[in-house]
């Protein structure tokens, strides 16, 4: 029965979403069955459409376990946004500094490594590196109670800047008017899996880091449910005072949620900079850190949840093209609506099952 509740509350909250959408499509004048239509034949009208909405789900399977993670431990991490952004930075500075590169007369290289090497250490160098940024939060939350919310929003600013900074002045390649470091070695490129999967079109970016995101959906359920640390996490969420009178220490256990939490988020990088944009680009996420608390809320905070609500997502921003291109008055911030209104009815149905478990 429970099982059954825990499925049955997403799918309400989306299908009532979509009923509010589609009031406020008719309201502002367009048809929303078409609209509709829209949105799902170009999310999986073809093998190019699924594979450009797992392209779009994968960055929002890191984010969304990153965010269920902390959630778990009775934390909001509302920094994966930050996190990733210097895990982005420290995976293209590995790429870039190990891989042999070398553009005109600059060269950033220190050595040139193969890839069976050069890959491994890019991929620890987001892990460690988104980390790090999500342990600085959880360290003040235990040490000094200072509230992860506000330390984590602070840190986005201070992370976005920061890399910002790294990149304009030392790693840009002189002349280029974008915001971005020079490209990786290409022994740090991660293949698409078009190389694999010859149905999947050439020019779709989907790459192995989806496979990594399905890899780390069941890691992470066997370390919370299958695992003591996991249990001591979990403990914690569900009751702080009851953990440490148990000999689980809170203030332990935030640490390393917020740690895992970040490290999570920072494996955003894994697809965007070695198997998509081979550098790091100011600007590549699409918000993908506040687009997880969305995923984790609509997932339950449950690896396989935050899959499915991850490709839900992935849905809405493939489709959401083609629905701003083929509509007359609707436009792609639909998504954005829908994505709310997923939200509050989550939120609400929450609410409401923890009062009828009250009474």
């Amino acid at each position: 029965m429970k099982i059954l509740r825990e499925i049955l509350s997403p799918l309400i909250a989306v299908l009532a979403a979509f009923v509010v959408g589609g009031i406020i499509i008719l309201l502002i004048g367009d048809n929303p069955f078409e609209t509709y239509r829209l949105l799902l034949a170009n999310s999986f009208g073809s093998a190019k459409d699924v594979g450009y909405t797992l392209f779009y789900a994968t960055p929002l399977i890191f984010t969304g376990l990153a965010v269920a993670v902390a959630f778990r431990c009775g934390l909001l991490n509302i920094g994966a946004e930050g996190q990733l952004y210097v895990a982005a930075f420290a995976c293209a500075w590995v790429g870039i500094t190990f891989g042999g590169v070398t553009v005109k007369d600059a060269s950033w290289s220190w050595a040139s490594l193969p890839a069976v090497l050069l890959v491994p250490l890019c991929i620890l160098a987001a892990i460690v590196a988104g980390g790090v940024w999500g342990a600085i939060p959880g360290i003040l939350k235990a040490r000094f109670g200072s509230h992860e919310v506000i330390n984590t929003i602070m840190l986005n600013f201070i992370a976005i800047s920061l890399v910002s900074y790294f990149t304009q002045y030392h790693y840009k390649i002189a002349g280029d008017p974008i915001l971005q470091t020079a490209p990786i070695g290409e022994a740090a490129q991660i293949p698409q899996l078009n190389q694999f999967l010859p149905f999947i079109p050439a020019d779709v970016p989907l790459n192995i880091a989806f496979l990594l995101a399905i890899l780390m959906c069941f890691l992470v359920y066997v370390f919370l449910w299958k695992t003591k640390w996991g249990y001591e996490l979990r403990a914690v969420g569900a009751n702080p005072s009851a953990a440490e009178y148990g000999g689980i220490s809170p203030q332990k256990q935030i640490i390393i949620a917020m740690t895992i939490s970040g490290a999570l988020a920072g494996m955003v990088a894994v697809g965007e900079v070695l198997g998509y944009r081979h550098n790091y680009y100011h600007g590549f996420s699409n918000e993908w850190g506040f687009w997880g608390i969305a995923v984790a809320l609509l997932g339950r905070n449950h690896p396989l949840g935050v899959f499915i609500a991850a490709i839900f997502f992935g849905i809405l921003m493939r489709g959401g093209i083609f629905v701003d291109i083929d509509t007359k008055y609707v436009s792609k911030d639909l998504v954005e609506v829908l994505q709310a209104v997923v939200i509050l009815f989550v939120a609400g149905l929450q609410i409401y099952s923890r009062k009828r478990g009250k009474i």
